[in-house]
């Protein structure tokens, strides 16, 4: 489990440019290098440190969080992206769309979509110490979401570190009006459909996330408590993808189709 702290001195120096690297790169949507080839000895510790950085620089601008993200919690995405472990990352009330957006491709770099359950969260999360079943007594409901994904690295060249610093690779949310009619413990055995432009390229059901997809809002208590960070009632929590992710350019549509519990989709413009 990763303890995020603070480094120090010189180093965190190194890690604030880093940060204000990747800052530069989300406004001028020019990838940066690869991070592991440029800090020596870069740690997961460190990745986090300069995520917060960004975040820390995000929130003096008077953004508001919304809520968080946990990544990298199937085989699948585990797989596609090279990494073994999941990460977690924030996003803005800025960065959230609902049914039917049409959502610009040109803002991002290399953006990919992935489904994915969003729980709402109903009580605040305290950990450490949070069980599942004090994770799943927290979550008010849960509906349908896609995750746009996008890397400030280029060509999506990461590793643990580089998409942790990258702030879990996180782009935008999508997220649907209307709760998915399903009751918390039955989450694992939901299945769900990534189509493009109405083809269904990808299914997975819940329970390829983590094997349960309580088990990652838990975790990420826990993680953040750490640090004496809670997970706020009303907060928008994402605990990871059905499947691997697609790209997706202007003129596609993307669809988290849940079958008869419901479906999303939003639609990329030039």
């Amino acid at each position: 489990m990763a303890n995020v702290t603070t480094a120090t001195g010189r180093q965190e120096d190194q890690l604030a440019a880093v940060g204000a690297e990747l800052l530069a790169a989300s406004e001028s949507l020019i990838p940066v290098p690869p991070l592991r080839d440029r800090v020596p000895g870069m740690t997961l510790q460190d990745a986090y440190t300069v995520q917060q950085y960004q975040l820390h620089h995000h929130l003096a601008r008077g953004r508001v969080l919304a809520g968080r993200k946990v990544g990298l919690t199937s085989r699948a995405i585990q797989q596609q992206l090279g990494v073994d472990s999941p990460d977690f990352g924030y996003f803005f009330e800025d960065m959230v769309h609902h049914h039917g957006a049409e959502i610009p491709a040109s803002h991002f770099i290399q953006p990919k979509v992935e489904p994915e359950f969003g729980f709402v969260l109903k009580t605040t999360l305290a950990g450490p110490g949070v069980t599942r079943g004090q994770a799943a007594a927290a979550i008010e409901a849960v509906y349908p979401a896609i995750e746009i994904i996008d890397s400030r690295i280029t060509d999506w060249d990461i590793k643990l570190v580089d998409t942790v610093a990258d702030n879990a690779s996180c782009g935008a949310i999508a997220v649907g009006s209307v709760p998915l009619p399903v009751s918390v413990d039955a989450l694992g055995s939901v299945t769900c459909d990534l189509l493009i432009n109405g083809e269904v390229r990808e299914s997975g059901t819940g329970g390829a996330v983590m094997g349960d997809p309580v088990i990652p809002l838990a975790w990420l208590a826990n993680i953040l408590g750490q640090q004496g960070v809670p997970l706020e009632a009303g907060q928008l929590i994402l605990p990871g993808s059905f499947t691997k992710a697609l790209p997706v350019v202007a003129g596609e549509s993307a669809t988290a189709d849940f079958g008869a519990l419901g479906a999303l989709t939003i639609h990329f413009t030039d």
